[in-house]
């Protein structure tokens, strides 16, 4: 089976897993304070009931005007600062529920702003908080420097730590600000903060709804508002290093399988286009991936393909390597050598001169690193033309 079929098939069976472990904690918490909660409320009600003499119809349409109520007790909803309020949790996909369209004209607007909104708002955060990843590495890489570290490269560990650390910076800045605002707790407040900044959004509690704070309390309601984009891009930043990631590893895996078809089939149509070299020295060595036949050219088509196919499996393996081919230029190493070697193990800065190997480059048997070592990458001419190093090499197989 496919690598990418059993990466997915995996994340679902681990979903699933996921969602029936939670399914059963949650029903040990809080099933039984909803038992309870409904008795009590229950008994209330037969209590009002009686006291006040109502029917049940009544007390049907008193409850219907109370929940209608409920809304308008906050102030005014739908002035500017308040319609700015509900189309941040539309095109956030927040969705407090605080707040709704009761026109069938708002309804049909509400769903195309929401169809062209909640993508760009999508990209948005997820643009901005790349950029904020770049700058957070940038003065990493300067402060390791200015610390006269050995090792300035920053790794994912460290900016996940640095998106982790933010993350609850965030979250502890709004507990605190909207629990002096709404007069909730801190933990009630710092639940408010998680719930809206990953868009959960339950509306359990909801800012800006108490003392008409919408028309009263311009401050707090732009804090609120920049605190929530702010907040949302931070958590996009985060899970921009987190999580996307790996949702780009079944694209990125097809992708590389592809290249490595097309590059092994191409390369197997070339036949007899095998450049093989060979220590003028010892003629009755032949290096690996050359047909059995002259030690100057490949012996037949098949042959030269199987051989070609043998080297590039090797290759592919990555099972050795000389050390010509680690090149400074990431740039110059994947476009030259393509699909040859990884793209994170292209990154090395290390570049070791090799004089004497180029300036007789067909000593021992065609590898230009060493005297001893022999590895079958150097009978892989393909790719090489683009390496300035190698044209010297090129022409004189190409004499030969």
């Amino acid at each position: 089976m496919k690598r990418q079929n059993v990466r997915t098939l995996a994340l679902i069976i681990c979903t699933f897993t996921y969602l029936i472990v939670g399914a059963a904690i949650f029903d040990v918490l809080e099933s039984q304070e909803e038992t309870t909660q409904k008795v009590s409320l229950d008994r209330k009600k037969e209590n009002l009931l009686r006291t006040f003499k109502l029917s049940k119809e009544d007390f049907d349409e008193l409850e219907k005007v109370v929940l209608q109520l409920k809304p308008h007790k906050a102030g005014v909803q739908w002035k500017f600062a308040g319609s700015f309020y509900f189309a941040i949790t539309v095109i956030t996909t927040i969705g407090y529920g605080h707040a709704a369209p009761s026109t069938d004209a708002g309804k049909i607007f509400c769903m195309l702003y929401a169809l062209l909104g909640i993508p760009l708002t999508l990209v948005m955060f997820q643009s901005v908080g790349e950029r904020i990843n770049t700058f957070v590495r940038y003065l990493l890489h300067r402060l390791k420097k200015c610390l006269g570290m050995r090792r300035t490269e920053v790794s994912l560990a460290n900016m996940v730590t640095i998106g982790f650390i933010s993350c609850m910076s965030t979250l502890c800045v709004g507990a605190m600000a909207f629990s002096h605002f709404e007069e909730w707790s801190f933990f009630h407040a710092y639940y408010y903060c998680f719930i809206t900044l990953t868009t959960i959004g339950f509306g359990d509690y909801v800012a800006l709804q108490n003392k008409h704070a919408l028309q009263t309390k311009p401050e707090y309601v732009a804090f609120s508002f920049i605190y929530i984009l702010t907040g949302l891009a931070v958590i996009g930043a985060f899970l921009n290093l987190a999580v996307l990631r790996f949702m780009t590893m079944n694209a990125e895996d097809e992708k590389r399988d592809a290249e490595q078809r097309a590059l092994l089939a191409h390369n197997g149509q070339l036949g007899g286009h095998i450049n093989c070299s060979v220590d003028p020295a010892s003629p009755s060595s032949t290096p690996p991936g050359c047909g059995g036949g002259s030690a100057i050219g490949g012996s037949s088509g098949g042959a030269a393909s199987r051989g070609l196919r043998n080297v590039y499996a090797e290759v592919l393996h990555f099972q050795s390597m000389c050390s010509c081919l680690w090149y400074k230029s990431r740039e110059k190493l994947q476009y030259s050598i393509p699909m040859i070697i990884p793209r994170d193990l292209s990154t090395s800065d290390t570049y070791m001169e090799q004089g004497e190997a180029f300036s007789n480059p067909l000593h021992s048997n065609g590898c230009v690193c060493s005297l001893h070592h022999h590895s079958g990458i150097s009978s892989v001419s393909t790719g090489l033309h683009s390496i300035n190093t190698y044209r010297r090499l090129n022409k004189r197989r190409s004499s030969i």
